[in-house]
């Protein structure tokens, strides 16, 4: 089923998502319907924030990009950072934040524990493309987003754009939740 997606403005993207206890049904159809949406929507990540749900739950798929040719799907629950290398400066964009693509500063390697769709323990080290979209997703369970990272100067000019998300007023190919 595809979920309608929160945008900048609705205060469950301002939460810090809460840790998750136990693999259920219910989960596990959540996490089929968190892809259903991002692949409508042409995502390539979304956290559980972005669909209304206060939860640490990531889902990706790089493998559409160039770089991610040959990587598979992941769902990352309860993710946490162990170690953070490098930096890197890249163009990022959001569901969350329709219409605004910025460049943001982030470490380049990363290395991190999470459990997987059936609650394994998984510790893994990633860089490039799938270290940006895990960090880019892991800030919407800690309740930031992409343009927190920007100057205040970027952050005037882009003032009306943003007036605009938070409205509601804006025209995208997906699924928006109601303001």
């Amino acid at each position: 089923m595809i979920l309608p997606i929160y945008t900048l403005g609705d205060s469950v993207l301002r939460q810090k998502a809460e840790i998750l206890s136990a693999k259920t049904p219910e989960l596990d159809q959540l996490i089929k319907d968190m892809f259903e949406t991002m692949y409508q929507a042409d995502g390539i990540g979304l956290a559980a924030p972005q669909i209304g749900r206060s939860m640490d739950l990531i889902v990706l798929d790089i493998s559409a990009m160039k770089e991610g040719r040959a990587t598979s799907p992941m769902v990352l629950i309860n993710p946490e950072f162990l170690d953070k290398q490098g930096a890197c400066s890249m163009e990022e964009g959001c569901l969350s934040v329709p219409g605004i693509n910025e460049f943001v500063d982030r470490p380049e390697i990363i290395t991190l524990k999470y459990q997987d769709e059936n609650f394994n323990t998984r510790t893994e080290t990633f860089s490039g493309m799938m270290a940006r979209v895990i960090q880019h997703e892991y800030d919407h369970l800690q309740g930031t987003l992409f343009v927190d990272y920007l100057s205040a100067f970027k952050k005037t000019l882009l003032k009306n754009r943003i007036r605009d998300i938070q409205r509601g007023t804006v025209d995208v190919d997906y699924l928006l939740a109601e303001k």
